[in-house]
């Protein structure tokens, strides 16, 4: 049995208020939200200069009254904000559109304002009784005298006057009612009125917001990686930086844009790994690139078989006049005979046996490569010392950095050195090379990292590529992670290329180009369908470059160059593979077909991708795509160019019948091309 108990309370002497921790009560608008935004404001969105962005803001208030809602933007260290005004689309978000012309890290805000002038003249509309309209009349008098006041000059006059026509306005017919109401309601007199507003009250986002606006390349580029040491013309001879001049032609009329050498530095020669990883070495082996350091030095320093500090300027100046960038690695590790290792013990873990603990990744082991210790003693003078290193090669002209598994690095070294850096040179450029668990990649792009490597190599049905795109292009991380795409890395030989089928080769190499924005290839490997593994259930090269040298046919017709070359001309003329966010998937009855499709922002490109995923058998299905959702009539026919076979098909209605035979062709890349009717009368395309 439970009991109840009834507690009376007493009487107590009335209680002083408690302070009202606000501004302003008053203030009644509300910023509810501000997008984009990344982690509330903690990182910074990422945009492309001279691109417009939409910023879109939750602002609302009580009753029924208007707000007014501005956004502020301007540059890191400007004295001058730009302000413009939101407009509301509806449910209560307002949305602005900026254009940020220069790189550099930017800010935004919002702030907004109950409009006592503008609610006034909202109601105005709305009344129709001739009392309530002259009663409206002089009230919004009292609103324009106050907006009189804060104005001058001309202005103030005019709206002085217009003040004086309201209250004393004589309105007694139905005519001179209507001809009061409209007074009131003058555009040009509105106008005026509006700027000068009473922000008195106003209400400020509590943030400002980061934005980094970054150059085009940033969003849209074409990798090809090249061991300069395998560059030469003779079997067994090392190659230099210039044997890489002479393959600049070929990689450029390819269609790349960055061309990416593994590390160039001065490699180990203690515990240097031989052919195929073996831990004993023979005579002439030359070790893996990202063992670095060794008597000639380190990260600052160029292995002198492939040249000297002016054979590389040489080279930079080039790739620019090919159009070409040089994008370099850098792997913050050691080989045991770096120069760092004796210089600067405090940097590296030792092991209680007297030894410095080596990379491993079990299975894998790296006897030849040193981590860096992040929680050293001397951690201040590691940070400084590895920012110099990116000093170093951006004055030798170099605006690309792909990092090294950044992922087993320290997180706040990465913020703060990318930070610094891009803050003195904003058009950098950093690829994160982390293959690891998503949210320490999303991270990595937070902090900085202008693109990422993603799980496209391991994504080849129709589902899971399907929800791995539209994670990545739809996602919460659409605002700062930019996905590069690579069909294999010198790591990474995946089960479905070991077949060495050139139908798989072709299928994965459209689906790179046209899923994403940017994407990579490890070459000559991919374009010559370098195909033999390791060994069983090994995604490790036969043979791997990583360890020796490698003579490849430079022809520019040998494998698969010129489908290469085709697919990236593609990319370069049509402007909806240049982005990631348009990108939608289309239904198709098969499974082994798989659609998408792409436009460009103003909508005048739109590409339809069709790539049969059965790399021997042809199939086929129907594809669903409303021709309203391309801005073309139902009722009327249309063109789709195939920019892959220069075939051109005729669509009408919403179900499109396609085959695809993988040993022709495993893919239809489409162009949408409209009819049109001239003024001469007949049909043409465009």
């Amino acid at each position: 049995m439970t009991r109840s108990i009834l507690l009376q309370s007493t009487p107590t002497a009335p209680r002083a208020p408690a302070a009202i921790d606000s501004d302003d009560g008053r203030s009644r608008a509300v910023v509810d939200a501000v997008l984009p935004v990344v982690d509330g404001g903690r990182f910074a969105v990422k945009h492309v200069a001279g691109e417009p962005l939409r910023i879109t803001a939750h602002v609302f208030t009580d009753g029924h009254d208007a707000p007014r809602v501005m956004l502020q933007w301007w540059k890191e260290g400007a004295e001058r904000r730009h302000e413009l005004p939101m407009k509301l689309r509806y449910n209560d978000e307002w949305h602005a559109d900026i254009r940020p012309p220069t790189l550099g890290r930017y800010f935004y805000s919002v702030s907004a304002w109950v409009d006592g002038f503008e609610s006034w003249r909202h109601e105005l509309e709305r009344r129709v009784d001739p009392d309530d309209i002259r009663i409206a009349a002089r009230v919004g008098a009292l609103e324009i005298t106050a907006a009189a006041q804060r104005a001058s000059g001309e202005d103030r006059s005019a709206l002085a006057s217009w003040a004086r026509s309201l209250e004393d306005g004589a309105a007694d017919s139905a005519s001179e009612v209507a001809a009061l109401k409209a007074l009131a309601l003058d555009d040009e007199l509105t106008a005026t009125a509006a700027r000068y507003p009473d922000r008195s009250l106003e209400t400020r986002f509590g943030k400002e917001l980061p934005l980094d606006v970054e150059r085009e390349r940033a969003r849209f580029s074409t990798w090809y990686e090249l061991f300069p040491r395998s560059a030469g013309d003779e079997p067994g001879v090392h190659g230099t930086f210039r044997d890489v001049e002479a393959r600049l032609p070929l990689v450029a009329a390819m269609g790349f844009d960055v061309l990416y050498f593994p590390p160039i530095h001065p490699i180990g020669r203690e515990q240097r790994k031989g052919r195929n990883n073996a831990l004993v070495t023979e005579a002439g082996d030359v070790g893996s690139p990202w063992a670095i350091g060794a008597a000639e030095g380190g990260h600052k320093s160029i292995l002198p078989e492939l040249g000297t500090p002016e054979d590389f300027r040489r080279l930079v100046a080039a790739a620019r006049a090919q159009g070409l960038e040089i994008a370099m690695d850098i792997a913050f590790q050691c080989a045991p005979d770096h120069p760092y290792v004796a210089a600067h013990p405090k940097w590296f873990r030792w092991r209680p046996d007297g030894s410095v603990q080596y990379a491993e990744n079990p299975p894998k082991k790296y006897q030849d490569i040193y981590p860096f210790n992040f929680e050293s003693e001397d951690w201040q003078g590691l940070w400084v010392e590895l920012k110099s290193v990116l000093d170093h090669w951006i004055a030798e002209g170099v605006t690309i950095f792909r990092v090294d598994n950044p992922h087993t690095k320290s997180f706040a070294f990465w913020e703060w050195a990318i930070g610094e850096t891009r803050r003195a040179h904003p058009e950098l450029i950093f690829l994160a090379e982390a293959f690891t668990r998503p949210k320490v990649m999303h991270r990595l792009a937070k902090l900085g990292f202008n693109q990422s490597y993603t799980y496209f190599t391991w994504r080849n049905d129709k589902e899971e590529l399907t929800e791995y795109f539209t994670e990545l292009s739809q996602g919460p991380g659409r605002d700062y992670f930019r996905p590069n795409v690579w069909p294999n890395t010198p790591d990474i030989l995946h089960a479905a290329l070991q077949t060495g089928e050139e139908s798989v080769y072709r299928s994965r190499l459209v689906l790179a180009a046209t899923l994403a924005a940017s994407y990579g290839m490890y070459g000559p490997a991919y374009e010559l369908l370098e195909h033999l593994p390791r060994g069983p259930a090994s995604e490790e090269y036969l043979d791997s470059e990583k360890y020796q040298l490698r003579h490849w046919d430079w022809s520019p017709e040998a494998g698969l160059r010129p489908f290469i070359a085709r697919i990236n001309r593609i990319r370069r003329e049509n402007p909806a593979l240049q982005s990631d966010r348009s990108l939608r998937f289309l239904e198709i009855d098969n499974d082994r077909l798989i659609a998408y499709m792409k436009q460009s922002p103003d909508g005048s490109n739109t590409i339809v991708t069709v790539v049969n995923l059965d790399p021997r058998n042809a199939q086929s299905g129907w594809l669903a795509l409303d021709p309203s959702e391309i801005d073309v009539p139902r009722d009327q026919p249309f063109q789709m160019h195939d920019l892959l076979t220069d075939q051109r098909f005729t669509w009408q209605g919403g179900h499109h019948y396609i085959l695809l035979e993988p040993q022709r062709m495993p893919a239809h890349v489409l162009a949408v091309r409209r009819r049109l009717r001239d003024e001469r009368d007949f049909d043409y395309y465009v």
